[in-house]
């Protein structure tokens, strides 16, 4: 695991979130468990824990990095590249 992350330029400051939820798994009548939102674009995904884990899937689409979480109250970051939490 890297200790930092080397693709900080890559979040967009003023990313809007693409839907109030899993924007997949509101279109397949899909659940989820927890929400990321992409630092890059703003896609809304749902989390590895969720059956069908958007936000992964949207990286390696997109080689998008970045995700925060979408929870309330839940302030981190994760880069999928480098496999490190951000704060």
């Amino acid at each position: 695991m890297s200790e930092s992350c080397s693709h900080l330029d890559q979040v967009n400051p003023d990313v809007t979130p693409s839907a109030n939820g899993c924007e997949e798994c509101l279109k397949i009548g899909s659940s989820w468990v927890h929400l990321r939102l992409c630092l890059t674009c703003g896609h809304v995904g749902c989390c590895d824990s969720s059956p069908n884990r958007h936000a992964t899937k949207h990286f390696h689409a997109t080689g998008h990095p970045i995700v925060r979480s979408f929870q309330p109250g839940e302030n981190w970051a994760w880069c999928y590249a480098d496999e490190v939490f951000l704060s």
